[in-house]
Parts: C-alpha cells; sequence; structure tokens
C-alpha cells in the first residue's frame, strides 16, 4: 500500500512539474510571438532574421514565399505591417515544436492603401539548439465572431 501511495504522488510531482514546463516554455513562445508582431512594425528585419528559419515559408492572401522575400518585403514596405492587434492566442507545444493562432486585426499598408482584416494566423516554432525558429506563418482571413479552440 506505501508503494502504491509514494507512486501516485511521483507521479502527481512529474505531472506538475511538466505542465510547469510546458508553462514556462508557452510565455516563452508567446512573447516571441508579440514581439514578431512589434518588429514587423517597426520593419526591424534583423531581429526578424534572427527568428525566420532560412526556409520558412508564408502563406498571405497575395501568394506564398520564403524567408527572403518576406524580409524585402517587410524592408521595402511593400507591405507595412502597422499594428497586429492582438484578440485571443491558443498555443500548443509538442516537444520542439511550437504552433501559436493569433485572432487578429491586422492595420497594414498595402499597395498605398490602409487596409483592416480580420484573420487568423497560424505560426510553427521549433526549439533549434537554444533559440526558437519560425518555420511557417500563414495567415488566413476569417469572420470577426471567429474564435479560436482551446
Amino acid at each position: 500500500m506505501k508503494k502504491i501511495a509514494v507512486t501516485i504522488i511521483l507521479l502527481a510531482l512529474c505531472t506538475v512539474g511538466s505542465f510547469a514546463q510546458n508553462s514556462k516554455l508557452e510565455a516563452e513562445v508567446l512573447k516571441l510571438s508579440m514581439d514578431k508582431w512589434n518588429w514587423m512594425a517597426e520593419k526591424n528585419v534583423d531581429q526578424l532574421k534572427e527568428l525566420f528559419d532560412d526556409k520558412a515559408k508564408f502563406v498571405h492572401m497575395s501568394g506564398t514565399w520564403k524567408t527572403p522575400e518576406e524580409l524585402e518585403i517587410i524592408e521595402s514596405g511593400s507591405i507595412w505591417y502597422k499594428e497586429a492587434k492582438v484578440k485571443d492566442t491558443a498555443i500548443e507545444i509538442s516537444g520542439k515544436t511550437a504552433i501559436v493562432w493569433n485572432r487578429i486585426t491586422l492595420v497594414a499598408h498595402v499597395r498605398g492603401n490602409d487596409v483592416s482584416t480580420e484573420f487568423t494566423v497560424t505560426e510553427v516554432y521549433q526549439k533549434q539548439k537554444k533559440n526558437w525558429k519560425m518555420l511557417a506563418l500563414t495567415f488566413s482571413s476569417v469572420r470577426d465572431t471567429h474564435e479560436i479552440r482551446k
């Protein structure tokens, strides 16, 4: 009976430790995701170059491209991500992979016009050595009433 009680306590402690570790990783990835929106608004391609994996893919309403094209778009201002108003976020972590869903209103300057669009943005990150790298960023146009299920 004593062995069973000790086993249950150890399992409970391991589970709590696992949740604490995931919470810490989720907070780290969430901060990185929010920083990314600021770097995009500031056209800070140096920080973004560190974040984006060399082979990352970016899916927008007008096309799909890789890291060099995304950085050029940001630097040139052909799309200026002026502000991402984040309304809701969900994060899932599995091993060295983190997926972030942000429901946002994006205010952007595109082709000479300011536009405001509702999106759910899916971001995929992978822990590489000591840093998280973004592997994919996809904008999905949604209604304002869309909710992210957690």
